[in-house]
């Protein structure tokens, strides 16, 4: 792992820890997680292999960065205040988002030591899994379903308790 591999996994994680106090749900707010997954997404996901067992990994690990943000976001805390919509972390969705990172995390690491890459090797093909970048593309593709959907929820339920309070359309919520 490079040093910018450890940099944006860090960044990641701090965006969650940053919202264990509560903040107001900005554009600021919701473009910078995107900002960091697509600069993940850009630079190690080439292309989505689909030989093989390649979709199926890569779909499981999606669906389950999916239901990561879904809980996370429905776990998080949403509420109107002084005329914005704010967010907080609580601490079982801070823990979701640490678990799912540690998750990728170590599996890099692991992967990057002899050990941990020929237990991938044998596992891929045990499993029909064709190469390397099907892991690459089902660990980028879990952190993208589960940062969007976390993000999708979070703003669908401002959005939904900003109209409730206001009875105004919601699209300015993010203002």
């Amino acid at each position: 792992m490079t040093i910018s591999d450890w940099l944006i996994d860090v960044a990641l994680l701090l965006v969650v820890f940053r919202q264990l106090r509560e903040e107001r749900l900005t554009l600021r707010t919701v473009l910078l997680p995107l900002a960091l997954i697509t600069w993940a997404g850009t630079t190690y996901l080439h292309h989505i292999p689909t030989a093989g067992d390649d979709a199926l990994l890569i779909a499981l690990f999606a669906v389950t960065g999916v239901a990561f943000g879904l809980a996370g976001g429905l776990i998080t805390r949403v509420r109107f205040a002084d005329g914005h919509i704010r967010v907080k972390a609580t601490r079982g969705a801070a823990a979701l988002w640490v678990v799912s990172m540690g998750f990728r995390l170590g599996f890099a690491v692991w992967t990057s030591h002899a050990s941990g890459a020929a237990h991938v090797a044998r596992f891929s093909a045990d499993h029909d899994i064709t190469s390397g970048q099907a892991w690459v593309a089902a660990l980028i593709l879990m952190a993208f379903g589960e940062v969007v959907t976390r993000l999708g929820v979070i703003v669908a339920r401002g959005l939904r308790i900003r109209a409730r309070h206001q009875g105004s359309p919601a699209l300015s919520a993010l203002a």
